[in-house]
């Protein structure tokens, strides 16, 4: 090598040219091979120990605390004792000679470096690893540099990489733990120090006007007038060194406490001082001491006191996120929640300085500024809260000595003067964990249920009235001005939705518990808006292009718009609300629900009637979105209370029939209006789905006969009629087809009029597909070929002409869907009668479809796919009734449609059309292979062939992962559903003691199936990986697969031996666990072949471990038979043979290893 001085000289230059902007990317990457290639030769080290003594270059720096990383980490086996007493001497003196000078990030790295080497060599090579530590800690000079160090050691030693193995693991967790009462003593004697030292010499402020009520008030929460007085103590003004000390220790301590357990090492006088330093994250007096010159130093000043403060937040979090709290630690964790809420106390105390808002702003403002801190002491104490209530309030409320309803007002305080929407938005959340623990705790205990329920009334009420407010525009109108309503989140919802969605919540969960208090809230606030918007009707004028809203001026349409908006929200709430007034509470919450349905319906009724959504107004950008809303929301609120119209329905319309048949009859008439192609799409699919519900849950048995209802079906009915949008044509014909089809409830079968409605049932299907079965006559003729193609492609393609789509997929849906409400029927015959008319009505339709099917696949894919639906949802619902010739001719005419060369075709166009086409074909026959009895097994072996022999070699070797679910899903469906196809009954095998395996049959393709499985555990897919775990799981819990004798004997140690491969290559590392518990059920099968056979040849195949080392991972693997201990000792010996691959990758060639 050149001598070190020039080397250093070289570096300096290669690494100025690297980062400078004008060097080009390949030189870059000579520059870096070159590093590369010094860095792997022995002894570059000692080159790199000069640089870092001689240069003050960053990036040479840098560079060669790389070097020294990648020999400790990567080459330390193979380097010479001598070398490395040498280094381990050398690095900690440079530490010590030029921490001071160092820029930080440089000595974070040298710390590093240094604490990596005890990772490895603590504590027999390098035993006064942690003892300098602990020196320099207790050194004045180098205390903050013993805190780094401290907290390095902790992150890289108790929670290390997976470059160690188990057992070294284990062995330095327990060389910590056992310093972890000397550390914490340490730490707590620094804080300490540095806050009597400061304490001693702060001045005495004057007595604050309300430090009385503040101490009552402490006093109260602790019990304790002694610890009232100590947390009341004026906090210290510390120095810089200080601050920066006191920083460095609540960052180690944050740090400790994350992987230490509870124990009394956790001493009182610790929590005492995190405490007292937690309180300078909720001092606004420090912004006020730090702005008193203006200086940008006191402004940093600042900034670190409130540092200290999260940091110390920090710290209580850590402790409160353990759920597992030993008994003797309890008393220690009600003193740090009473201390906590002191805290609470003083942030949300209002004073003539400050409104609780604007301190809540400071103490948020402040920490943002600061660019080192994510996160701010107002987060940091909204996470405690959480965890309170979520981990700890259950353990805490029987204390008698902490006021829960006290806390319960301090939150509230806290939770309604959040200076943003995310802190609201969290606090939220708090209260919705507080109100579901409340809901749970009284339903376990429904003897003290009012005593419960009393002693947080008030408070209850209280949330419910301002989260109430917090939604309406004539409270908050500035803040809710500010939320987004038009950009979606990863939910697809706005952050107005967001905001509305979260605030209902919190409303219905105070409902359940306080039912007749919520409504009386609610409803006067509802009727105070209905009263606006009913009362529009006045200001509609007639002009030359329609009616016109008379309200022009700019105050008045403000005020109507957030009426509106308000409106809107509360019709939500109402609707939120439904579910509490049905079921065991119907009775009594009758005349509750009945005022509310009877508003809804006028309301719905109204908004048709004057048609408030085509009005012309004078901001129609604003109000005319508003109207439109209200009536939608006022169509959803009342389709939210038809199971309550159905209760009314079954148990009070005898004694009142008119009430209840005008309350039907009138929603119906606001209905029929909007289902139109004119109006609106939000109107007109609100609308839809209300008579959805009318017809399908409701189903009063006059609701054909009312001509509201007569006049949709003639509306859908009417092919000269411009046709309705997608979604609002299959509701419609959903909702009519549900008429005619759903039994009539509280009627004999002798009355419900089957013949009639049959009749009228055939008319409408007949109605809705007349054009489509016209194609049939075209396709009987071959010579029209051409013409067909054409035709298909034209009525496909053109709108405003017949959509052969809509009229299929629509009346498939819609008896789809009757048929699975009819199958959930308590009736059988009720299911039956709907399968058959459905079979009746679509004979024709099954028969033009499956004529079209090969024609449609030649001209376009999408066609196709929809044609596919069809039968999809033809299968799924009518495979029994269509029977076994007509099902042979549809999966014939498939698998002729499908050959290999057409398959291919389809799937080799990634994420196409013909792989969703592929993809259904493979679902109708998931459909076909899983109905029971023996009336679609004659398919089972063209199926089996043709997953086999066509579909899987095309996908085998794709990485791609389309069709290959659904092909898996229907692999696992043939096994699952035909087991008897490979095995034999074993009720024989049983009884007849001599025959001690199943019959197999068919062994090739079962073989072939299991073989496919096996090889999908070789490819990167995790979530087809996951898919097939669990197929097998499943067949071996429903069947026993590993346990049979072909399995067990030719494929077992197989596909163990692939799962450990795929733990050792952590290709699926997100599947640990789920492989682990797969590995014990197979290897629990014959756990004596396992231990005796199956891992000593594991072992010997694995290379790059020598037999010593596989001797010791032999042995490490106890011969458990427990799940526990066996995932246990998985894990170790996939660890530790990584672990030795690396250590024997780092040897330095032609090492003898003895």
């Amino acid at each position: 090598m050149a001598s070190e001085e020039a080397s250093l000289r070289a570096l300096e230059s290669l690494m100025t040219e690297f980062f400078h902007n004008c060097t080009t990317n390949e030189r870059k990457r000579e520059i870096e091979e070159l590093l590369n290639n010094f860095a792997q030769q022995i002894g570059a080290w000692r080159f790199c120990l000069y640089f870092l003594s001689s240069t003050r270059n960053d990036y040479v720096m840098m560079y060669s605390l790389t070097v020294f990383e990648n020999l400790i980490n990567k080459m330390w086996l193979g380097v010479p004792s001598q070398d490395k007493m040498e280094i381990r001497s050398c690095l900690p003196k440079l530490l010590l000679a030029h921490h001071k000078t160092l820029p930080y990030f440089i000595r974070n790295k040298l710390c590093k470096v240094i604490v990596d080497i005890g990772r490895q060599d603590w504590p027999m090579f390098y035993h006064d690893f942690f003892t300098n530590i602990l020196q320099l800690i207790q050194s004045p000079v180098t205390t903050p540099l013993g805190l780094i160090m401290l907290k390095t050691t902790s992150e890289e030693l108790a929670c290390p990489r997976e470059d160690l193995s188990v057992a070294r693991k284990e062995e330095l967790r327990k060389l910590l733990l056992d310093q972890v009462q000397t550390v914490l003593g340490l730490l707590t004697g620094i804080l300490e120090s540095i806050w009597d030292k400061h304490s001693v010499t702060a001045a005495t402020p004057p007595p604050s006007p309300t430090s009385g009520e503040s101490g009552d008030l402490l006093s109260s929460l602790l019990q304790s007038p002694s610890a009232a007085k100590l947390l009341n103590q004026p906090i210290p003004i510390l120095d810089t060194e200080s601050e920066y000390i006191c920083s460095l220790a609540l960052e180690c301590l944050a740090h400790l406490f994350s992987w230490i357990p509870l124990s009394t090492s956790i001493t009182p006088s610790l929590l005492t001082t995190i405490f007292h330093f937690a309180r300078f994250g909720c001092d606004t007096r420090v912004r006020k001491m730090c702005s008193v010159n203006g200086s940008s130093q006191n402004s940093v000043l600042g900034q670190e006191r409130g540092r200290l403060g999260v940091l110390a937040m920090s710290c209580i979090n850590e402790l409160m996120s353990k759920n597992c709290v030993p008994m003797e630690f309890e008393e220690y964790l009600l003193r740090m929640f009473q201390q906590t809420f002191y805290l609470l106390q003083k942030i949300t105390k209002e004073n003539n300085a400050h409104t609780v808002k604007s301190r809540l702003e400071e103490l948020d403002e402040r920490v943002l500024c600061w660019g080192r801190q994510a996160e701010s002491y107002i987060e940091k104490f909204t996470d405690f809260l959480r965890l309170f209530v979520s981990v700890h309030l259950r353990r805490i409320e029987s204390y008698s000595q902490f006021p829960v309803v006290e806390f319960l007002a301090l939150l509230f305080k806290y939770t309604f003067h959040q200076p943003t929407h995310e802190g609201y938005f969290s606090c939220l959340d708090i209260w919705t964990l507080f109100l579901d623990y409340l809901t749970s705790k009284i339903k376990s205990r429904l003897a003290d249920k009012e005593a419960v329920l009393n002693r947080y009334e008030d408070a209850l009420v209280l949330l419910l009235t301002e989260v109430l407010n917090r939604i309406q525009f004539r409270y908050n109108q500035a803040q809710l001005e500010e939320l987004d309503d038009e950009t979606l989140d990863d939910d697809q919802q706005t952050e107005w939705q967001r905001y509305l969605r979260q605030s209902l919540e919190v409303v219905a969960k105070v409902m359940e518990l306080l039912p007749t208090h919520a409504f009386s809230t609610l409803f006067p606030v509802l009727q105070d808006n209905l009263e606006v918007y009913l009362g529009l009707q006045q200001f509609v004028v007639t002009s030359g292009t329609g009616h016109r809203l008379n309200i022009t001026a700019e105050n008045d349409c403000r005020r109507l718009h957030c009426s509106l908006r308000d409106l809107s929200s509360l019709l939500q709430a109402v609707g939120r609300l439904a579910e509490y007034f049905i079921g065991d509470v119907f009775a009594a919450r009758f005349n509750d629900a009945l005022t509310v349905v009877e508003r809804l319906v006028k309301v719905t009724l109204y908004g048709s009637q004057i048609k408030l959504y085509n009005i012309e107004t004078a901001v129609p950008s604003v109000l005319k979105p508003d109207l439109i809303d209200v009536h939608a929301q006022s169509l959803a609120a009342l389709q939210a209370y038809a199971h309550w119209l159905a209760q009314f329905y079954s148990e009070v319309h005898r004694q009142n029939p008119e009430q209840f048949i005008s309350l039907v009859s009138t929603a119906l008439e606001a209905i029929t209006p909007l289902i139109s192609s004119k109006v609106q799409e939000k109107l007109l699919l609100s609308a839809c789905h209300l008579l959805v519900s009318l017809a399908t849950t409701v189903r009063p048995v006059f609701l054909i006969s009312i001509p509201a209802v007569q006049k949709v079906f003639n509306r859908i009915t009417d092919t000269s009629a411009q046709r309705l949008p997608d979604k609002a044509q299959v509701l419609v014909c959903r909702a009519l087809s549900n008429v005619l089809l759903l039994p009539w409830p509280n009627l004999p079968e002798s009355e419900q009029q089957w013949a009639v409605r049959s009749t009228n049932h055939a008319s409408l299907i007949s109605a809705l597909t007349r054009e489509y079965r016209q194609l049939k006559s075209n396709a009987i003729l071959p010579q029209r070929k051409v013409q067909l193609e054409d035709k298909i492609l034209l009525l496909w393609v053109c709108k405003g002409h017949f959509h052969p789509r809509l009229p299929v997929s629509s009346s498939i849906k819609v008896l789809s869907s009757s048929v699975v409400q009819g199958s959930q029927s308590d009736h059988p015959s009720d299911t039956q009668r709907f399968r058959r008319y459905c079979r009746k009505y679509l004979w024709r339709i099954y028969q033009v479809s499956t004529d079209l099917l090969s024609v449609a696949a030649r001209i376009r894919a999408d066609v196709t796919d929809e044609m596919l639906s069809f039968f999809l949802t033809l299968f799924q619902g009518l495979r029994v009734q269509m029977g076994v010739p007509f099902t042979e001719q549809i999966i014939q005419t498939f698998l002729n449609m499908f050959t290999r060369e057409q398959l291919a075709e389809s799937i080799l166009h990634e994420g196409s059309t013909g792989c969703r086409v592929v993809e259904k074909f493979l679902k109708i026959l998931q459909v076909v292979v899983q109905e029971p009895g023996q009336v679609f097994k004659p398919f089972l072996p063209s199926v089996i062939s043709l997953c086999m022999e066509q579909v899987y070699p095309i996908i085998a070797e794709r990485s791609s992962p389309d069709v290959k679910a659904e092909l898996f899903e229907l692999l696992f469906r043939v096994l699952h559903h035909n087991w008897r196809y490979f095995f034999k009954s074993s009720v024989l095998a049983s009884v007849q003691r001599g025959v001690a395996e199943e019959q197999m049959e068919n062994e090739a393709q079962f073989s072939a199936i299991m073989q496919a499985f096996g090889q999908s555990f070789l490819q990167p897919d995790i979530h087809l990986f996951k898919q097939n775990l669990f197929y097998l799981e499943t067949l071996n819990t429903k069947q026993k697969l590993y346990h049979k004798k072909i399995f067990r004997t030719t494929m077992l140690f197989q596909f163990v031996n692939v799962l450990l491969q795929v733990l050792v290559h952590k290709s699926h590392d997100l599947l640990q666990e789920e492989i682990g518990i797969a590995t014990y059920n197979m290897a629990s099968v014959d756990f004596d072949g396992f231990y005796s056979a199956f891992l000593p040849e594991f072992l010997a195949s694995c290379d790059g471990v020598d037999s010593n080392q596989k001797n010791v991972l032999g042995r490490n693997f106890k011969m458990d038979r427990d799940l526990p201990s066996f995932t246990q000792n998985v894990h170790r010996l996939v660890n530790d043979l990584r672990y030795y691959r690396l250590c024997n990758d780092s040897l330095p060639p032609g090492t003898v290893k003895l």
